[in-house]
């Protein structure tokens, strides 16, 4: 099979290294698969969602042109990262998988206190946020994607857990207990890596 390259965003206080599990458990089951795992600082939460996706988007253009079909992945705040990029720099027209992890795509209550003027990118997780309203109101462009969301239920980071999903495709609970076990615990990689490996 000529699979497409996954590219992994990572989310909130933490940088590439988070897939080092993930990018093992998938190159020992697919041997020469072709992983890009950008690192986007956010300056805890200080960057703009809307810029950080502009950065990956550089990234992703500068790494495999303009039309290179591709599968997405991201985990918590990268997946709203990465969403903006389907929607808004045209990835959407070149995505073929998008999986989600413990991802607030419908906003998370953690966020609810933070000043938008000094936490940027943490504020536009709030509940019912603009940028999350605006992506809402574009999520017919997700309509020819295998979108799949996987979720903590007793998550304390996005609360609840359950607001851990996309407005499209299958939804699932792996059983962990945190947010951290969701890229961390082996039942979890298991899961996920069988889910990037499906035809």
């Amino acid at each position: 099979m000529n699979r497409p390259p996954l590219v992994l965003v990572h989310g909130l206080w933490d940088t590439p290294r988070l897939f080092d599990r993930l990018g093992a458990s998938l190159r020992r089951a697919c041997p020469g698969i072709e992983l890009h795992c950008p690192h986007l600082p956010h300056r805890c939460g200080q960057v703009a969602l809307t810029v950080l996706a502009e950065r990956l988007a550089s990234g992703i253009e500068a790494r495999f042109g303009r039309d290179r079909r591709l599968d997405l992945f991201g985990f918590s705040m990268g997946g709203l990262i990465a969403r903006l990029w389907l929607e808004e720099h045209g990835g959407a027209d070149r995505c073929r998988r998008f999986v989600c992890v413990g991802s607030p795509q419908r906003g998370t209550l953690v966020a609810q206190p933070m000043p938008r003027r000094f936490m940027a990118g943490i504020a536009d997780m709030k509940i019912g946020s603009a940028l999350l309203r605006r992506l809402d109101a574009d999520a017919e462009l997700l309509a020819s994607i295998d979108c799949r969301s996987f979720y903590c239920p007793t998550d304390l980071m996005v609360v609840p857990g359950w607001r851990a999903v996309l407005p499209r495709g299958p939804r699932e609970a792996l059983p962990v207990l945190t947010h951290r076990q969701l890229m961390h615990h082996p039942r979890a990689i298991a899961r996920l890596t069988d889910v990037l490996l499906a035809p």
